[in-house]
């Protein structure tokens, strides 16, 4: 047994603890006290001239930490500075309409679910029959509504106006030459 202890290596040291970012950067912003607020490179650069073991991924995790707590409200950024936000400043108001302030219900006061989207429908009268099936309303004339179907073309159609000319050939496109009568010739 005495000789599986030495075969595990020492525990590592702990890294000399370095604060949370969020910390780093408030004394940072603090000690730069600029009225303007600090830039990101100053925060950075103050941050890694004041400590020394910092990681490899020091400006991602800075990003991300401003980022996080400008969402939050911790700092605020204007014209690319950050600073902290002013006590008696008015908090910020979103994009819109505000909502209109809801009275408390009573006790025992049922909460309806919200009316559903659309016309509501028209009131039936309870002691009328039920309505009949629908059918197909005519129009009078015994035509469909609406443009009719184009007809497919066909070799042989019975109107002599969309008939083939007599040549066999197919009819181009646009209007077609006018056709000059023969003169006969003149006889002295």
């Amino acid at each position: 047994m005495a000789t599986e202890e030495n075969n595990n290596p020492p525990p590592t040291p702990p890294a000399p603890s370095l604060p949370q970012y969020p910390e780093m950067i408030m004394a940072a912003i603090e000690a730069l006290d600029d009225k303007n607020g600090s830039n990101k490179s100053a925060i950075s650069r103050y941050i890694e001239s004041t400590y020394t073991d910092l990681a490899a991924a020091h400006s991602t995790l800075l990003s991300h930490h401003l980022t996080k707590m400008k969402q939050s409200g911790q700092l605020v950024l204007i014209k690319n500075n950050y600073m902290k936000p002013d006590p008696n400043a008015p908090p910020k108001r979103g994009r819109g309409r505000p909502p209109k302030p809801k009275e408390p219900l009573p006790p025992g006061a049922v909460v309806l679910p919200p009316r559903p989207r659309g016309r509501p429908p028209k009131p039936r009268d309870p002691f009328s029959p039920p309505p009949a099936p629908k059918a197909k309303a005519s129009s009078g004339s015994g035509r469909p509504r609406g443009r009719p179907p184009k007809k497919a073309k066909t070799a042989s159609t019975s109107s002599p106006a969309a008939a083939a000319p007599t040549g066999g050939a197919p009819r181009g496109r646009g209007r077609p030459p006018k056709v000059k009568p023969a003169v006969a010739p003149v006889g002295c």
